[in-house]
């Protein structure tokens, strides 16, 4: 019998075979954290008052959950991030205005085939783009990490999903994850390793990837995890990133589920509020009045998809019946879509753009809704609530169908207007 992906990087960490559902303890490669650093923070107080983290070398810190500082106690968080960062010999900080954590952890090297990377945030998820197995964990897990160094993990069993086909006109990865966790529903794949596989895999860029794999969480994976193939050490080689440890599932690796999703048929889709698999047809929102659109956070913050809008903006202007946020996923991004014009079309269009970080995604500021209005954005997450009112409504979609949006007022299909 083969073994899964997930199998075959715990088995060379541990130094033999594991078996889906078996516990195992392990040292990550690297330890997430980002303004709750402050919270962790407390908790490691609790330990000892003079605790010293074990390797000041595996944590990465980056504040960009409320950027800059809305009021004094986030200011005071961060005040205390500093000197934490400082006083522990931390060198991997990231102040304010770098950009979202999973971002920067991609554009600094991080995220690297056969690496375990753990963060307290949940779409920690993202860097199984790159054929790392990274995951979510709670802040307390943290704060044991912190000083111990290593951590437990369940073997999670595994499901498969083959990409066949290729995207027809307005038709993007947002849209095909969309479909997906509305297929399988938000708890479809509970703690499962999901695997990506399929022809259409090497059609995706890295930046499309990233945008699947971000939302694995959405579907309650444990992770989500792209093979490394001939696009992937493109990447690494151009960006020089460390080429990392390659592990490939064996063809005949057990899966609980298979499932296999054609490219060709996928239409534009929506995902409803409340709920990331309440998802539909893009036709279905027509009429739909949008009183904010939202493009970026850690989903589709990227240059290519700060293009997409573009292209539909150019020459046109944003509806006065609502407000466009542009939140680039880091000062990377941002200082690149200077460079190539993208950023002056869509100021040009009417555009706001906010500095790299999270804030209107989790509703933390600069973009906060009002009661009673919609917002359509590209972010992960459509909770009651998630964009600072219980009372408002997000409807979540591709940049192509925000930005289409934008330029109606309602929700729009990209297709009408490329």
């Amino acid at each position: 019998m083969g073994e899964t992906f997930i199998q075959k990087l715990f088995a060379h960490r541990v130094g033999r075979p594991v078996r889906e559902g078996e516990i195992v303890f392990v040292e990550p490669d690297y330890v997430l954290t980002h303004d709750n650093t402050a919270a962790i923070m407390k908790k490691l107080k609790a330990i000892g008052e003079n605790v010293r983290v074990k390797y000041p070398e595996r944590l990465v810190i980056v504040l960009d959950h409320v950027v800059p500082p809305a009021n004094e106690k986030t200011a005071t968080n961060h005040k205390e991030i500093r000197e934490f960062v400082a006083a522990q010999g931390i060198p991997h900080f990231y102040d304010g205005g770098r950009g979202i954590c999973h971002q920067v952890l991609l554009e600094e090297g991080f995220a690297a085939p056969g690496r375990i990377i753990v963060g307290s945030d949940s779409h920690t998820c993202t860097y199984g783009a790159f054929g790392a197995f990274s995951t979510g964990i709670d802040r307390t897990e943290a704060a044991g990490l912190w000083v111990t160094g290593r951590t437990w993990f369940r073997i999670p069993r595994s499901f498969k999903i083959n990409l066949v086909g290729q995207f027809p006109k307005g038709v993007y990865a947002k849209d095909l994850i969309l479909h997906i966790i509305g297929t399988l529903g938000a708890d479809g794949a509970t703690y499962r390793s999901v695997e990506f596989h399929g022809p259409a895999v090497a059609n995706l860029s890295m930046s499309e990837r990233m945008t699947i794999a971000n939302m694995g969480v959405e579907m309650g994976a444990k992770n989500a995890v792209f093979e490394v193939d001939e696009v992937t050490r493109a990447y690494l080689r151009e960006h020089g990133i460390d080429p990392g440890i390659e592990f490939h599932a064996d063809p005949d690796a057990p899966y609980e589920a298979e499932y296999t999703f054609n490219l060709d048929e996928l239409t534009p889709k929506v995902a409803f509020p409340h709920t990331v698999d309440n998802v539909k047809d893009v036709d279905e929102g027509k009429g739909i009045r949008v009183h904010e659109c939202l493009i970026g956070t850690c989903t589709n913050g990227r240059l290519d998809d700060l293009q997409v809008a573009a292209e539909i903006l150019r020459g046109k202007k944003v509806s006065p019946l609502t407000r466009l946020l542009v939140l680039p996923a880091s000062r990377r991004v941002l200082l690149e879509a200077l460079a190539d014009g993208t950023i002056q079309t869509l100021v040009e269009a009417g555009a706001i753009i906010l500095p790299p970080g999270c804030g209107p995604c989790l509703g933390a500021h600069q973009g906060v809704l009002a009661p009673g209005e919609n917002a359509i954005s590209t972010a992960n997450r459509n909770f009651k609530g998630r964009m600072g009112c219980k009372e408002a409504f997000i409807y979540l979609a591709s940049p192509a169908t925000v930005a289409a949006s934008a330029l109606t007022g309602y929700i729009t299909d990209p297709r009408e207007v490329l």
